[in-house]
């Protein structure tokens, strides 16, 4: 195994109005499962190709266990790739398939045999091994892929969006399958996705993406509980976190007509101009009048089974609030809300950068 680290990269493609990529550093450590994830066009399967050396970058440097690797194409790199689609061959049979790699690699029969059966084990294909693709499920021939990667033992593990293709609910119990069999394997994995739950859960570290270049990198909940731009806070998040302008004041914040409570630390902004930032989870909502709690109107109710989502319009925001299961709404009514302690993050209304 080995860590991963890119300096600097830079790509561009003519016909893009901005930089696939834009000066792009990031440090994988040995075993380290980091995910990234962003919208469509952020960069991310390009940054992934250019560690695996299926693209070429135009400046900076791709090093693997210390390694610089980026003139070397990819089979010389040691690592392997899972990919959106299955890419496995139709006219093989589930063995074949698995033992593809190391047939390239000329690995002696006995160990081929031995590492095929031991990948086929680990993802649960040992009764497959003589079928062909046609007789699997989808999720079946989703295996095969990650264990044609698995068994040539790389030093890295790439996968780009490879549970793209399942349905939702095949899609979750995969999920909790790769996240074991990397945890067991020890293998240092970059993994791109564009679902933020599949983010969350399996990486160990999140790079959140966009227009090329990190948003912002730190552990599943850091991401999400603290992000360092407004972008972040919007894109992770069913829903995404809520926003409102607000002016600070002596005792709290100023929205409008309205007032709420806001630390302590607040007092040194006193006057100043903050966007800020709230989860639907962090905001507790009654049915009743309660002293100093604010009052909206309910636009819209949706029950989801483990709690009802309510957009409610406040002074003039919309905003996504989260109450238990069961909590009876209907729109037209009003509901009483606040924040939670310690909930508010706040915002440069210019940067939409975090404020300390």
């Amino acid at each position: 195994m080995a860590g991963v680290t890119v300096s600097n990269l830079v790509k561009s493609y003519p016909s893009a109005a901005r930089r696939a990529t834009d000066d792009i550093s990031l440090e994988v450590a040995d075993g380290e499962f980091l995910v990234l994830v962003g919208p469509s066009g952020c960069g991310k399967t390009t940054l992934l190709r250019m560690v695996a050396g299926l693209e070429t970058p135009d400046s900076g440097t791709v090093r693997i266990g210390g390694r610089d690797v980026t003139g070397l194409p990819a089979r010389r790199r040691g690592l392997s790739m899972v990919f959106q689609s299955y890419a496995i061959f139709p006219h093989l049979k589930v063995r074949q398939n698995i033992g593809f790699g190391l047939t390239m690699r000329k690995v002696p029969a006995a160990e081929w045999e031995a590492r095929v059966r031991q990948a086929a084990e680990l993802l649960d294909l040992a009764d497959y091994l003589d079928r062909y693709p046609a007789q699997l499920s989808g999720g079946q021939r989703q295996r095969v892929a990650v264990a044609r990667a698995i068994a040539v033992d790389a030093d890295v593990l790439l996968m780009d969006e490879p549970l793209s293709n399942l349905d939702a609910l095949l899609r979750l119990q995969f999920r909790a399958e790769l996240k074991k069999i990397v945890g067991r394997l020890g293998t240092t994995t970059l993994y791109v996705t564009h679902d933020q739950a599949e983010a969350m859960s399996l990486g160990d570290r999140v790079a959140v993406m966009r227009d090329g270049r990190i948003a912002q990198l730190g552990t599943p909940m850091q991401v999400y509980d603290r992000p360092g731009e407004r972008f972040v806070g919007g894109f992770l998040g069913a829903p995404p976190m809520n926003f409102f302008a607000a002016t600070v004041t002596g005792d709290g914040l100023a929205i409008g007509d309205e007032r709420l409570d806001g630390p302590a630390e607040l007092a040194s902004w006193a006057g100043r101009a903050v966007l800020v930032g709230v989860r639907a989870e962090n905001i507790e909502v009654a049915a009743v009048q309660r002293p100093g709690w604010q009052i909206a109107e309910v636009e819209v109710a949706e029950p989801t089974g483990a709690t009802v989502l309510l957009t409610v319009r406040w002074a003039t925001n919309e905003l996504k609030v989260q109450a238990a299961p069961g909590f009876a709404a209907a729109p037209g009514d009003r509901i009483w809300f606040r924040p939670a302690a310690g909930s508010l993050r706040f915002y440069d209304p210019e940067t939409s950068l975090a404020l300390a």
